[in-house]
């Protein structure tokens, strides 16, 4: 029994773990790597092995940096099952063409610029960029989806058993518990996707998870505390607050799926306590609408407080002050509208979709803001912008920043080193090792050094490539 680790190693993005067992060979998703914009494609495009040497795929999550390189998968002769939970696949159903459909458009914008510039044709020819995949391609691997629901154990192939834990982090995200089997001995192996956090708008808590042998455990922020969750209304209701005064915009890169609707819900509890004053409210991004209409279909995974609003007969998601927009020539439009308004629109990172054009429409406006409300990835343009850059790059032109940066991390969906040395606790007793992933190499660091002195384990941080026997 044998694990290698191939994404998110050593850095956050591109999720993938293998695992071999009784001589069969599974991923533990297939995410996109994201980073600058050649050596994202490179790594995405040339996968360490043939996708027919792939039996199946357990998934943890819908976010493009679990799920996002399946359809490379599949173009590259992977043919077998991706097991997840219901919700993760109706969410996969969206992100998966959205992301194709992006990176197809994204890329014919890139070169229809660069014949702008009137380059040299053999130059030209040599940087033309390139889509990953196609919307065919991904449609073709969502027929592969297989359901396993939260808590029913499922036998994914030859050797190997996952049962779904709701790990609190995006609507249907699981905590998966594995158990491999192989020449008569038996190794439980926690793979803990992202875990999320108490209290989180809409989704309910992480749940606890049973005695393993083995953890594959994030660290996204594994050498950090979050602040007062409390504090996120104040701090929202300031900055909108702010912005008006000044007749400016505020522009929310937010990932489509689980930031957008947390935001929505928080600025739906802003409203209604008459805290913030009218504004017209954007949400551009057709993933973040058809993912909405995700939300709306699996009120069994809502929280307390997100069933009240089902209960008063309101809508979560929805509100008079708030439009969202599907049509691409009324997402240019925005732009022409006049006087103060909020737009959230994906991608999170800023890589790639409709936040570009918005950005470049609006960053160097000093009246506005740039509200950044999720985790940068090193070399992305929203680390970029939230490192303090005065110029970035922004369809390849360096563009001035004048507006207003500001950062509201208290909506993380990634628990913090205190919450995750919290969430191991029931099981670490038993453990015999951790490898952490999904982490920068300080946050994860941090991470080893803690659980070391708090539970005496074996801490290991592997670097891509690097395999692990499971004894």
């Amino acid at each position: 029994m044998k694990l290698t680790f191939w994404g998110a190693a050593q850095t956050v993005t591109g999720s993938m773990h293998q695992v071999e067992v009784g001589g069969r060979t599974y991923l533990l998703d297939c995410g996109l790597y994201q980073g600058r914009r050649k050596d994202a494609f490179e790594r995405n495009s040339h996968l360490p092995w043939s996708g027919s040497a792939i039996d199946a795929v357990v998934l943890s999550h819908a976010h493009i940096d679990h799920s996002g390189n399946l359809p490379s998968l599949g173009k590259n002769g992977f043919d077998g099952p991706i097991h997840a939970t219901p919700a993760t696949m109706d969410l996969c159903r969206t992100m998966l063409p959205d992301s194709a459909f992006i990176q197809v458009k994204d890329a014919e914008f890139v070169n229809k610029r660069m014949a702008r510039r009137k380059r040299l044709i053999d130059d030209a020819l040599s940087n033309e960029a390139k889509a990953l995949y196609t919307p065919e391609d991904a449609e073709k691997v969502l027929r592969q989806l297989s359901a396993v629901n939260y808590h029913q154990p499922k036998q994914v192939g030859e050797g190997l058993e996952v049962e779904m834990y709701d790990a609190g982090h995006l609507l249907g995200s699981a905590a998966c518990y594995l158990k491999l089997k192989e020449g008569g001995k038996t190794v439980r192996l926690i793979f803990s996707g992202d875990v999320g956090r108490k209290n989180l708008p809409i989704i309910r808590d992480p749940e606890e998870l049973p005695e393993a042998d083995y953890l594959i455990m994030e660290s996204t922020y594994g050498n950090k505390l979050h602040k007062n969750d409390e504090l996120v209304a104040n701090k929202l209701a300031d900055t909108i607050n702010r912005t008006m005064a000044r007749g400016g915009r505020i522009i929310i890169p937010a990932f489509a799926v689980g930031r957008t609707q947390q935001i929505v819900l928080l600025i739906h509890q802003l409203c209604k306590q008459n805290r913030i004053p009218r504004l017209p409210i954007f949400v551009d991004s057709p993933l973040a609408v058809n993912a909405t209409e995700v939300y709306r279909a699996h009120a069994e995974c809502f929280d307390p407080e997100t069933d009240a609003f089902l209960k008063d007969g309101s809508d979560p998601f929805g509100f008079s002050m708030l439009r969202y927009v599907r049509d691409v020539a009324e997402s240019k439009g925005l732009n022409d509208l006049r006087g103060p308004m909020m737009i959230i629109s994906a991608s999170g990172m800023c890589e790639a979709g409709r936040i570009l054009h918005h950005l470049r429409n609006n960053i160097s406006d000093p009246r506005n803001t740039v509200m950044i409300v999720g985790f940068q990835a090193e070399n992305t343009l929203g680390r970029k912008i939230l490192d303090g850059a005065s110029e970035v790059p922004i369809f390849g032109d360096l563009t001035r920043v004048r507006a207003e940066v500001v950062r509201i991390n208290e909506l993380s969906g990634h628990a913090d080193q205190g919450e995750l040395l919290k969430w191991m606790q029931p099981f670490a007793k038993s453990l015999k090792g951790v490898f952490l992933v999904h982490g920068e190499l300080d946050q994860s660091t941090a991470l080893a050094a803690a659980i070391r002195e708090r539970y005496q384990l074996d801490v290991v941080i592997p670097k891509r490539g690097d395999s692990a026997e499971l004894r």
